[in-house]
């Protein structure tokens, strides 16, 4: 299994952080571009990745409540040690689903609700816009954490990944409005603090991130799509002699 270093259980409740609240992924002027996240729901090594970064700055507040942990392991072939030693937070029993060792009282009191459960985010917004999220936070004095985001406004966490990304600062220009007036309008983010992963390096942290979400979205989907392959071929072997066979019936009408 490819491991990470771990962060101190401290820091890893306060990934509350990745709180997706539901909403239209649409910035204050208007539908903003994704950014393409370039997952493989196949890469077993990205997905193990991506299990143990989920659990080590997620796992402290959403939880993953269709996804058991002897599911996990068998599905990214992680050993049981492993598996009970190094992603098994919050359960010692690996049938248990995966929930949040945070308490609603708590959730609401620190962030004023309940985080969401991510076990469908990835099938409810698209991986594109997770991956957009995770690397949109921008400096914003004006919000309760300090940090305001493209793809989602005014979203109500603090983005715990910027020790690891840095710190963004926006770029606004001038748009002209139809009556002639002109409002400023955010266009990009600039690093202003590098973190501790280069761009390229915190891109693929959070591919790896999306990659999991994709995956605990449908446990079942790698082996779909690859079975998929195989119908097809099938039904398309099927409608050739399936056509060969209207032929010979009907030579004789023709």
């Amino acid at each position: 299994m490819v491991k990470r270093c771990w962060l101190p259980m401290g820091i890893a409740w306060l990934a509350a952080g990745i709180a997706l609240p539901a909403g239209a992924a649409l910035a204050e002027e208007g539908e903003r571009a994704l950014l393409h996240a370039g997952t493989d729901i196949n890469d077993v090594a990205s997905l193990q990745r991506g299990a143990h970064d989920y659990m080590n700055y997620c796992s402290g507040c959403h939880s993953l409540t269709y996804l058991r942990y002897n599911r996990m392991g068998e599905d990214l072939k992680i050993p049981p040690a492993t598996l009970a030693a190094d992603l098994m937070l919050t359960s010692e029993q690996p049938f248990d689903g995966i929930n949040t060792a945070m308490s609603p009282a708590d959730s609401a009191n620190w962030f004023g609700k309940q985080p969401p459960d991510l076990s469908l985010i990835a099938r409810e917004r698209g991986v594109d816009y997770l991956f957009s999220y995770l690397k949109g936070f921008y400096v914003d004095k004006a919000q309760p954490w300090g940090v305001n985001n493209m793809y989602l406004p005014n979203a109500a966490m603090p983005h715990v990944l910027a020790e690891l990304q840095g710190l963004q600062k926006p770029v606004f220009q001038n748009q002209p409005e139809e009556n002639g007036s002109a409002r400023m309008v955010l266009v990009s983010v600039d690093m202003m603090t590098p973190g501790a992963m280069s761009p390229q390096e915190y891109d693929g942290f959070v591919r790896d991130i999306v990659n999991f979400l994709d995956y605990a979205g449908e446990p079942i989907k790698a082996k779909r799509q690859s079975l998929g392959v195989f119908v097809m071929l099938f039904l398309l072997v099927g409608f050739v002699f399936a056509y060969l066979l209207k032929k010979e019936y009907w030579k004789d009408v023709h």
